[in-house]
């Protein structure tokens, strides 16, 4: 296999950002935010949202940047010293692995549901973790490479998908703006702060950027692109199936594109096209979250990185299939999510100030 530190331009790190963030979020986001809120003005909480993301981003990209060239499980140990640097890149191994399951097993019920209806879960989670597992095994080069294939078709498709769905759209039903106040916004930013959750990938992605300083620029213009995909599909979700519309429907997302057809065209209904390119986009969440995974326990305990790929496929596949229904998926999600925010949104400002403060003083020390 190629280097663990194949090195990447700037525009395929933002691709590899924009396709860690783009997964199961973005079809379930319009149900799980309006349940927070009882409003139409999820698309306020999805701006706040992000912009608390970008924030979070931005400080692990500037902890990264002081350490070129090594990833969180690398230099974890010079911040908070060597045993508690293992127990902290442990977590975030933990949360990787979980991430994984999780959008294995999320494919594999969109894909049972929708497309293969009747084919056992095990059976697609086994294909595409194998699938997965071919593809970590080249290395970061390969991968960005391949998501470079995948964004610009997922663009096309998915905004293509959603404005020829404007002929359902009402504008009256993301009225009144703010008609409750601020207080259901603040809370509707729990769950878009959840489905953004994502800039840890910068802990380990500036390693293998061949310009780190542009760490900032990575997570400013990546969340920038994700944020107005998840506000064009809010908005137009919303505005097409209403606030209750929306919360009787599991995949909202999905049923807009299953709500109109138009005739004449070779394609008349367009859920197959947003469902294949958004398994795509499960399936590269997977795959960066798989390789961080396989690369942060190779990195710790100094083993090589290709038997760590094949020891990790049997435990993500027992943890995705966990699970007994769709309901305890979405359990499972919202479990994962809320331990990234106190891993990733808590934990990287006072790592950022130790590392500033043990800086200063060894250059102070060393002054004479």
């Amino acid at each position: 296999m190629n280097s663990a530190y194949d090195k990447i331009t700037t525009s395929q790190a933002i691709v590899v950002f924009v396709n860690y963030i783009l997964a199961a979020g973005i079809l379930s986001l319009p149900r799980t935010a309006v349940q927070e809120m009882g409003t139409p003005d999820v698309w306020l909480a999805v701006i706040l949202g992000g912009m608390i993301t970008m924030a979070a981003g931005i400080v692990m990209a500037k902890l990264s940047q002081g350490y070129p060239g090594k990833t969180f499980f690398e230099y974890g140990g010079a911040i908070v010293g060597k045993w508690m640097g293992i127990l902290i890149g442990l977590f975030f191994i933990e949360h990787f692995i979980t991430i994984a399951a999780f959008e294995a097993r999320v494919m594999a019920e969109i894909t049972s549901f929708f497309l293969l209806e009747g084919t056992p879960l095990w059976a697609i989670t086994m294909t595409m973790m194998w699938v997965g597992l071919y593809s970590v095994k080249a290395g970061m080069g390969a991968i960005a490479r391949l998501f470079e294939i995948i964004f610009p078709i997922t663009v096309i498709i998915f905004l293509t998908v959603v404005f020829m769905s404007s002929g359902l759209f009402e504008l009256d039903n993301l009225r009144p703006v703010l008609g409750k106040g601020v207080m259901p916004v603040l809370q509707g930013t729990k769950a878009t702060v959840l489905s953004f959750t994502s800039a840890e990938v910068m802990l380990f992605l500036l390693a293998f950027m061949k310009k780190p300083q542009k760490g900032v620029k990575v997570v400013v213009v990546g969340l920038s692109i994700s944020l107005i995909f998840y506000l064009v599909t809010v908005i137009f979700v919303i505005g097409a199936l209403s606030v209750d519309g929306v919360v009787t429907r599991t995949w909202p997302t999905l049923d807009l594109m299953r709500s109109f057809e138009i005739p004449g065209l070779v394609f008349e209904r367009f859920e197959s096209m947003l469902l294949t390119i958004w398994i795509m986009q499960l399936f590269a969440t997977f795959v960066i979250s798989f390789y961080a995974a396989s690369l942060g326990l190779s990195q710790l305990f100094h083993i090589n990185i290709t038997p760590v790929m094949y020891a990790l496929l049997p435990v993500m596949y027992v943890i995705g299939m966990t699970p007994k229904n769709l309901n305890g998926v979405f359990q499972f999600g919202d479990f994962i999510s809320r331990l990234a925010v106190i891993l990733f949104c808590l934990l990287p400002i006072p790592l950022l100030m130790i590392s500033k403060i043990r800086k200063k003083r060894a250059k102070s020390s060393a002054t004479p």
